[in-house]
């Protein structure tokens, strides 16, 4: 059994997606609706970064402890490694396939996430200049999708894999800056074939709030807004 510490974000969508296209039994504990506290210093023995996703695998390859596992993409590898599933044992389609998984960890992820904060969080006035930035890097990287793409079915090649579920939910979401899925074609081409796939289906089972599928901005209360960017997520990373 793999307790799933969940939040419906694109990051927790990813671990979601590949929860059900694997079919591992999970129980899901929803960071979103207040089941576990992120920063509390219990939750940090399972994430040292104070984030979700996380998960606990109970039943881990070569036993023992429960097995903690944070970091989305972390989480993917390990259980493409664990079920020997949506990883390539070529060596060759491997690299390929980590490679996308990498950049979308570093690339894809903050550099969309950032365009997010700035279109829809940060506190008024927003800087313009930031937003711009932001926002600019992440349409280009929708560029090297759409190129990559116009050449191979998939991120890392012929086979869906890891690194689609890793992409995947953040396009999903791309609107919300707001980003037009139909200037990318072969994104959108790629898009609508894992968007119809059961797994990705059931593992978007827990629909969007309306005001996250939308552009515009999202109201937070200051301990909203305390506890994921500011002054109490700042104190919890550093406490002992």
């Amino acid at each position: 059994m793999i307790d799933s510490y969940f939040v419906n974000t694109p990051n927790g969508r990813k671990v979601s997606i590949m929860l059900a296209e694997t079919a591992l039994p999970h129980r899901v504990i929803r960071g979103d609706r207040g089941e576990v506290d992120h920063l509390s210093k219990e939750f940090r023995k399972i994430n040292p970064n104070a984030r979700l996703p996380a998960i606990v695998d109970h039943d881990s390859p070569g036993g023992g402890e429960p097995f903690p596992v944070f970091e989305s993409g972390a989480i993917l590898i390990y259980l493409a490694e664990k079920t020997g599933r949506f990883l390539s044992t070529d060596p060759r389609a491997r690299s390929a396939q980590l490679q996308w998984v990498i950049w979308q960890m570093a690339g894809l992820g903050p550099m969309h996430g950032q365009a997010h904060h700035f279109a829809r969080y940060a506190p008024e006035p927003v800087d313009a200049y930031a937003r711009q930035r932001f926002t600019r890097e992440a349409e280009r990287l929708l560029y090297v999708m759409n190129r990559r793409l116009g050449e191979a079915a998939y991120l890392g090649g012929d086979d869906y894999s890891i690194a689609d579920m890793c992409s995947w939910p953040w396009i999903n979401q791309m609107n919300v800056i707001p980003l037009d899925r139909a200037n990318f074609p072969n994104l959108n081409r790629w898009f609508e074939a894992v968007a119809a796939r059961p797994g990705v289906i059931e593992g978007c089972r827990f629909e969007l709030p309306k005001i996250m599928k939308e552009p515009g901005r999202i109201p937070l209360t200051a301990d909203q807004f305390s506890r994921g960017f500011g002054d109490l997520m700042h104190a919890a990373n550093r406490a002992d």
